[in-house]
């Protein structure tokens, strides 16, 4: 810790607040990062000191958080974690349904001391169904075990670390006083509203992307619109010069002459000269008429 250190005044170290400004800076920003991409980070703090404040901050931002004890393999055995909160939300549905009025007033009481213990312990991370992107300590030295945990599984810390601790294992390292309630106040508010601040940019781009999907659905639509639109009238336009072509067919049919077919005259059969008699000559001593 001596690149954090002040001076030394009666055996007491004296941390450089110019450098914890940065460090809590550096470490916001990144938070921020995190939030932003939709990931969780999960706050750590079992000392009295910190608990309420921790776990205050923590649900206000919707993150989880260990404040109670930290049970060995939450990180690096979390199935069988897992199998636990499961455990404990198969309890809440049988006191839902009734199947836990059935059982004896011994079993009943017997479930519900076992649903206190795993609401105790793990009730704050019953939401976070994967492991988390990171992980926030207050006191680095108390919580040695969730540190080791996150540093095999490679998860990046961030952390409260005091002049008495070892920063090295620690990937961003504020510089502060881990027991005083107001210095573990000011830095957990000061990432919890940069976590929040994350949270909110990514609902509005969220937003943005959706009113931009919508607003291309409504365009596209209108396009289809658009384009049946313009079908039925060129249809309509076809069928009305198809129309307007039959009329002008029909009326020059009506107009013009009937031609006349063509008859064939039957000649009438000619009957042969029928040869009238001679007049007969009057008689010698007739009289003509």
């Amino acid at each position: 810790m001596a690149p954090y250190i002040f001076t030394e005044k009666k055996g007491i170290h004296i941390i450089d607040l110019h450098k914890s400004i940065v460090k809590i800076d550096e470490a916001a920003a990144a938070m921020k990062q995190i939030a932003k991409s939709g990931k969780k980070i999960l706050f750590v703090s079992t000392k009295k000191q910190g608990q309420d404040i921790v776990s205050t901050h923590a649900k206000a931002i919707g993150m989880p958080y260990i404040t109670e004890r930290w049970s060995g393999g939450m990180l690096t055995n979390f199935g069988t974690i897992r199998k636990a909160i499961r455990k404990m939300t198969q309890i809440d549905k049988m006191e839902a349904d009734g199947t836990l009025a059935i059982l004896s007033k011994r079993e009943r009481l017997q479930v519900s001391r076992q649903r206190e213990k795993l609401d105790k312990v793990l009730g704050s991370i019953a939401d976070m169904t994967r492991l988390p992107t990171a992980i926030f300590i207050v006191d680095v030295r108390k919580e040695h075990i969730a540190l080791a945990e996150a540093k095999k599984l490679n998860i990046p810390v961030f952390a409260i670390v005091d002049t008495n601790s070892d920063p090295r294992p620690v990937d961003f390292v504020i510089p502060a006083n881990d027991d005083a309630s107001k210095s573990i106040d000011l830095i957990t508010r000061t990432l919890a509203e940069a976590v929040a601040e994350g949270l909110n940019e990514r609902k509005e781009e969220k937003d943005e992307a959706d009113a931009q999907a919508e607003a291309m659905k409504i365009a596209k639509a209108k396009e289809e619109a658009d384009k049946l639109e313009a079908a039925a009238k060129l249809e309509e336009a076809s069928e009305s010069e198809d129309s307007s072509s039959k009329e002008e067919e029909k009326a020059d049919k009506t107009t013009k002459p009937r031609a006349k077919r063509p008859t064939i005259k039957k000649s009438a059969a000619k009957k042969p000269a029928t040869e009238e008699p001679a007049a007969k000559e009057p008689a010698a001593g007739e009289k003509k008429d």
